[in-house]
């Protein structure tokens, strides 16, 4: 017998934090967001008390609400409940997909969403209804007002119903044009040392092409790092040259 082969490997990497561990357990229920990406989310919400980072935190696309329930639970396990938490989606399903937006593996946004499968259609539409996801954050006990969910298309809610000054961004909506408008009216929100994360960067080429465009169009020196296959997450720097 191997020895090594028959050691059960841990459901969760050794460098979760148990509090991190616990955020995702709980949340799992409610997301498609890989236990990488919701653990480098809690990390970022750790990072932005313990620097005193200002701001909102804002996710663009929140589909069952499970992301923004994690940095919910994780606000109160590090008793600060006074941030304000924004989701942005239309909360029926995805928009439309434009020609730009293809999977990783070459097969495009309407074909995957159009499949024959119906499990694979449900997974592509991501429909989760308003209600449902009000009662998903409602059930973590965060300070209901302020939880501010802003329905209908980021491209008619953002940026006149965006805050300010946001200290962490989560952009989840997929597609070239939405991922484009949501870095064009947020990114100069993102306070300095603010935190970015693009959850489908490697997944979707449209999503990837609208990030890269932005960033060196304006010339911006951010290093979007690699959390999994999919995810990336960033820092804004303190000061541009």
């Amino acid at each position: 017998m191997n020895r090594i082969n028959s050691i059960a490997k841990p459901i969760f990497p050794s460098d979760f934090g148990i509090k991190n561990i616990e955020a995702i357990k709980l949340v799992q229920p409610y997301t498609m967001t890989s236990p990488e990406r919701l653990n480098s989310l809690i990390n970022a919400v750790q990072y932005i008390i313990d620097n005193n980072i200002n701001g909102s935190i804002v996710e663009c696309g929140v589909w069952k609400g499970g992301s923004m329930m994690a940095v919910a639970y994780m606000l109160q396990a590090l008793s600060n409940m006074q941030r304000n938490l924004y989701l942005f989606d239309t909360f029926e399903g995805m928009t439309p997909p434009t020609d730009k937006d293809i999977a990783h593996f070459n097969v495009d946004a309407k074909t995957l969403m159009d499949s024959e499968d119906e499990k694979k259609r449900e997974i592509y539409r991501c429909y989760a209804s308003l209600e449902e996801v009000k009662n998903n954050l409602y059930s973590t006990n965060y300070p209901l007002d302020k939880i501010h969910f802003i329905q209908g298309k980021v491209e008619d809610t953002i940026p006149d119903r965006a805050p300010e000054k946001i200290a962490l961004l989560r952009l989840d909506t997929d597609w070239y044009e939405s991922t484009r408008h949501e870095l064009e009216h947020l990114f100069p929100r993102l306070v300095p040392g603010g935190v970015i994360i693009i959850d489908d960067y490697g997944y979707w080429k449209g999503c990837k092409q609208a990030t890269d465009e932005y960033i060196q169009n304006h010339r911006i020196p951010l290093l979007l790092n690699r959390i999994d296959s999919t995810g990336r997450i960033g820092i804004k720097l303190t000061t541009h040259s």
